[in-house]
């Protein structure tokens, strides 16, 4: 039998914040207590938040580390080792990796391949070897406007427990890129497009999306059935879009882009996610709804690191202060995600619950990671 107790600890309840300690015995939470005793053998975390761990439902972050610099392939082992750690050492206890489904192979410049099912299975096999600090599922982002999405997801099945299928659609002039400027700043900036490129970009896409656009949405909603994968949306902009993701089956969705779609959301049971970088920066990158807007308005559900991990706590920290109320912060990085992906087994410091939990200490209305467990296991 293995024990560690986090006592003298501010512990944040699913409704509440509680000093107490919380006793972690063979990778699941057993009790919990209230005082600030600290126990013989305990850890005395003198006032610090004790939270549960972190779910990130959509990261591109291991993306970032397998190719640092454009067209720099980084061994993959080493990137996701990386990945893993930095995910660990931000409280992140639960990553459902995103990988892109659907390239595009016949534009010269604007090409990019396929990698998920290689990388899936890397990420698969380290799993299974117990090199991994923290617990890694499979997000598969599926890329309407694309060439290979129904032949890159037919090699997915059941067995690999694919845990959420995104409805991807980046279509020119629509959704997160319906403002043209934002767009040619963006593909520009990357591809190093010049105008004349760019605009042949534009009208390729379109005529892909016009040509094979629907055929691959329907297809990606009934892969993500084959394989028992939540559904999510993803950039829904008006009423029309939240209406076809509600009929298609989503549970949540990923970055609406406007106040009418997330109170649509709203209106359907569709939970909103929003990017933690969004939120903390102050705006949309991408000139869209903001994330405090939607904070405000009572629009906000879950938060996802997106790009950046050590956003996640840090919006969470901030949301609980926006709001006044710590608890319901924290649940947008835990209760709400882990709800939304079907994980019953965490998400709370409840017990029963596998102990995924993290210690923070506030500076100013900052956090600084104090320490992190994974299944009981300190890992970071």
């Amino acid at each position: 039998m293995t024990e560690t107790i986090l006592a003298n600890a501010t512990l944040v309840l699913p409704r509440e914040t509680l000093r107490g300690s919380l006793v972690l015995q063979d990778g699941l939470i057993a009790a919990i207590d209230s005082g600030a005793q600290v126990p013989a053998g305990a850890i005395d975390c003198n006032g610090d938040l004790v939270l549960p761990g972190l779910i990130e439902l959509h990261t591109d972050n291991l993306e970032r580390h397998i190719e640092p610099r454009p067209k720099v392939d980084w061994p993959h082992t080493a990137a996701i080792l990386a990945h893993d750690a930095e995910l660990a050492s931000v409280g992140i206890t639960t990553v459902f990796d995103a990988l892109r489904v659907g390239s595009v192979t016949s534009k010269a410049k604007a090409n990019y391949g396929e990698y998920a099912r290689h990388l899936a299975d890397e990420i698969m096999a380290l799993r299974r070897a117990g090199s991994l600090r923290i617990s890694h599922l499979l997000h598969l982002r599926a890329e309407a406007c694309s060439e290979t999405l129904t032949d890159e997801m037919a090699k997915f099945g059941p067995e690999d427990g694919v845990g959420i299928v995104s409805l991807m659609d980046h279509t020119p002039g629509q959704r997160q890129f319906r403002h043209m400027e934002q767009l040619r700043n963006y593909v520009c900036g990357k591809h190093g497009f010049s105008d004349a490129e760019f605009l042949d970009h534009i009208a390729a896409q379109k005529e892909l999306s016009a040509r094979v656009g629907a055929t691959h949405e329907a297809a990606a909603v009934a892969e993500a059935r084959r394989y028992g994968a939540v559904l999510a949306s993803h950039d829904d902009t008006t009423e029309d879009h939240v209406a076809r993701s509600a009929e298609q089956g989503a549970h949540f969705a990923e970055f609406p882009t406007t106040v009418e779609a997330a109170r649509a959301c709203r209106d359907h049971g569709i939970a909103v996610m929003m990017g933690a970088p969004n939120l903390i920066r102050g705006g949309s990158h991408s000139g869209n709804v903001a994330a405090r807007a939607l904070a405000e308005a009572d629009l906000l559900d879950i938060v996802s690191s997106d790009y950046v991990p050590s956003s996640l706590l840090s919006a969470a920290l901030m949301l609980g202060d926006l709001w006044g109320d710590m608890a319901r912060g924290v649940s947008t990085v835990t209760a709400a995600p882990a709800a939304a992906a079907g994980l019953a087994d965490r998400g709370t410091l409840a017990t029963g619950q596998r102990a995924d939990v993290i210690r923070v200490a506030r500076i100013g209305s900052a956090g600084a990671l104090r320490g992190t467990w994974v299944a009981g296991q300190r890992v970071g």
